[in-house]
């Protein structure tokens, strides 16, 4: 199996921590040298092993944001009417 690359760009901050020590962390990440990206997931304590995360983009992270102050997201869908589609 290929080696995993990632470099953590900015730490944001911790969300949770086990009782084994493991942080729930949310951090920039860049993986395999790609643009970063927002990363929820699980460190040990020297960020060289990590358990199943989750990464967002910026406009997933901004959308994130919006749904937890109750605010709404737009897609950018447009607005269809079934009726018209129905027909």
């Amino acid at each position: 199996m290929a080696e995993l690359k990632y470099e953590i760009k900015e730490y944001i901050g911790v969300l949770s921590e086990n009782a084994k020590g493991w942080k729930k962390e949310l951090n920039l990440v860049s993986w395999s040298e790609h643009a970063p990206k927002y990363d929820i997931r699980e460190w040990n304590e020297d960020h060289t092993r990590m358990g199943k995360g989750v990464t967002l983009s910026q406009e997933e992270f901004d959308n994130l944001r919006k749904l937890m102050l109750g605010e709404p997201v737009d897609l950018g869908g447009d607005d269809v009417d079934e009726a018209e589609i129905l027909g």
